[in-house]
């Protein structure tokens, strides 16, 4: 019962929130869960960061970054996966940083 209470908070920051979030259900009985994308194991209760950038619990992840939702047209934004934020650079030069980027908010969960 426990554990259903904490995964219908979870949902419900989740919806609350404008991040990209996913929720699991926890087995009765469960001591540890395995992270969708790294595949690895994680005690129930913990909480981690994967190598897609999500912050995750045995009950869901959601993105641990912000999206741009307006990139000027000479300019590329890329996700930086070791920082787990996008870089919006120009098309010709990776260095050349673009400046008027709208990016999409993210509240804190």
């Amino acid at each position: 019962m426990k554990y259903l209470a904490l995964a219908l908070l979870f949902c419900a920051l989740a919806s609350r929130s404008d991040a990209s979030c996913y929720a699991k259900a926890l087995q009765p009985g469960m001591t540890h869960c395995q992270d969708d994308s790294d595949h690895t194991w994680h005690p129930v209760g913990s909480l981690w960061r994967n190598s897609e950038c999500l912050d995750c619990s045995c009950t869901g992840c959601c993105q641990a970054y912000t999206t741009p939702t307006e990139v000027p047209e000479d300019c590329v934004a890329v996700l930086d996966t070791q920082a787990c934020e996008y870089i919006v650079h120009t098309k010709e030069n990776s260095n050349g940083l673009c400046e008027g980027v709208k990016i999409w908010k993210m509240s804190a969960v």
